[in-house]
């Protein structure tokens, strides 16, 4: 198992950030780097999504099932298909006095074979999902501070 985190902190009210990064379907709106967000299927709480987006021009796509929980400021998600399939991914909002951290937790236990070396979680966990995580809080930061 590979642990890695990603933390912003962003001045506006975990409310104002749940609305904005809690709704997958619009990231493309406010992250360039995401070329779509789909829902594939609603299960209960549950739901299945796609998601593609670029890593400095390498197209990325993936899918999970995601769990949004808002009166915890989280949500969860569990990578079922794609390179990093069986990563588990947790947002955490904490309000702080003139804002709110937000951080990504990455839990890489890799399924696919080809991953599974250390080379492999480097690349994976580090090129590619550090990297675009990195990306997606910064962009989210700049959103919800311009508005």
């Amino acid at each position: 198992m590979h642990h890695t985190v990603n933390e912003i902190f962003i001045r506006g009210t975990p409310e104002q950030i749940m609305r904005l990064a809690f709704d997958l379907p619009r990231w493309p709106q406010f992250l360039p780097h995401y070329r779509y967000v789909r829902v594939l299927e609603r299960d209960g709480e549950r739901q299945t999504v796609e998601m593609a987006c670029w890593r400095t021009g390498i197209p990325l796509r993936w899918k999970s099932h995601l769990w949004v929980s808002p009166a915890q400021r989280r949500m969860r998600f569990l990578h079922i298909a794609g390179p990093a399939r069986g990563m588990d991914v947790v947002w955490t909002l904490k309000p702080e006095q003139d804002g709110t951290r937000v951080q990504i937790h990455h839990d890489l236990a890799l399924q696919a074979p080809v991953v599974r070396s250390a080379l492999g979680r480097w690349v994976v966990g580090q090129f590619f999902v550090s990297a675009v995580a990195g990306r997606t809080l910064a962009f989210l930061k700049q959103a919800i501070e311009k508005s």
